[in-house]
């Protein structure tokens, strides 16, 4: 088996995406030897994943999961459905194969980025570890479901959920960040903000992938069924990533704000609407991340200046 500086190996599925590819670039930093599964292998890759040895196979097919983590110490499911589609049958099936990869594979530990779209913030403004898992979406409830089917793994394989707010930063493809707030490509001309007076929890990918790694290097203390939550960026008021980005790109923009009341009319005809109308809460309620285990496992939370990571997000998104 090739081994890195550190002598263990990881299988990343979705090292292409935002998040994935956040936690290979910051194991390869840390001296593991990162393996890579997607669908296709990239046709050009970022210079921070030049290392990174790549893969091709489904999360949807078990063998090819299970030929991947042959000899890995750690399984990172960062994995969707292809563009999303179908999504509510897929992604049990996905950590079920990866559960039993997991299994196959001399118990790697399994780990999962987790969302805050599992709680209710109109009535949890702090979650913790032990918070209920009460969403209000149908997704929300799917991916209760999911960690749920970690935890009842974990009596044969460790699991680590690492639970953050909404991503951004240079690698995200699909945010509130860069689909919604801003116009990808462009000299901007004008700030959509989603919040509706309430705090908003933001997760910048370089310290979120920063944490992932840090915690590997600590497995020694982790629980079998470990969950920590990663404070990031805490917008206190609604207005500080919108403040941050006119602060990046030096000029005053007018902000818009997100026309709520329209996706709540068309919700009842399905599809995308709908979707976007069952987490409204989580734009028009507080809801905070309390870090309390992370802290405890690491002394401090990775963190980069709210201000230097905007603008890092808005390079990388070619806004000017």
């Amino acid at each position: 088996m090739v081994t890195g500086m550190n002598g263990k190996k990881a299988l990343v599925l979705g090292a292409s995406g935002g998040v994935g590819g956040a936690v290979a670039s910051a194991l390869l930093r840390h001296g593991w030897v990162v393996l890579g599964m997607a669908r296709k292998v990239p046709a050009t890759s970022r210079d921070d994943l030049a290392a990174l040895e790549w893969v091709v196979g489904d999360a949807l097919v078990l063998e090819d999961v299970v030929a991947a983590a042959k000899g890995v110490d750690v399984i990172v499911h960062a994995v969707n459905p292809a563009g999303y589609r179908n999504w509510d049958r897929l992604v049990m099936p996905m950590i079920r194969n990866s559960i039993a990869a997991a299994k196959a594979n001399g118990c790697a530990r399994l780990v999962l980025p987790g969302t805050i779209y599992n709680f209710d913030p109109a009535t949890n403004p702090v979650i913790d570890e032990t918070s209920p898992q009460n969403a209000r979406s149908r997704k929300g409830r799917i991916r209760a479901e999911l960690e749920q089917a970690l935890k009842d793994a974990s009596s044969e394989v460790p699991v680590l959920i690492v639970r953050a707010g909404d991503f951004f930063g240079p690698g995200t493809r699909s945010s509130w960040f860069a689909e919604a707030m801003v116009a990808k490509g462009k000299r901007l001309r004008r700030i959509i903000n989603p919040a509706k007076g309430a705090g908003h929890s933001w997760a910048y990918l370089p310290d979120l992938g920063e944490t992932f790694a840090q915690l590997f290097d600590r497995e020694d203390q982790l629980k079998p069924f470990e969950v920590v939550h990663f404070e990031g960026l805490y917008d206190e008021s609604g207005n500080e990533m919108t403040e941050a980005i006119m602060e990046a790109v030096g000029r005053s923009l007018p902000v818009w704000r997100m026309p709520w009341w329209l996706f709540r009319v068309l919700a009842p005809f399905g599809g995308f609407p709908r979707e976007v109308a069952e987490i409204i809460p989580h734009w028009t309620h507080p809801l905070r991340l309390n870090n309390r285990r992370l802290l405890e496992l690491l002394g401090s939370e990775p963190r980069t200046d709210r201000q230097e990571a905007v603008k890092a997000a808005l390079a990388d998104l070619g806004c000017s």
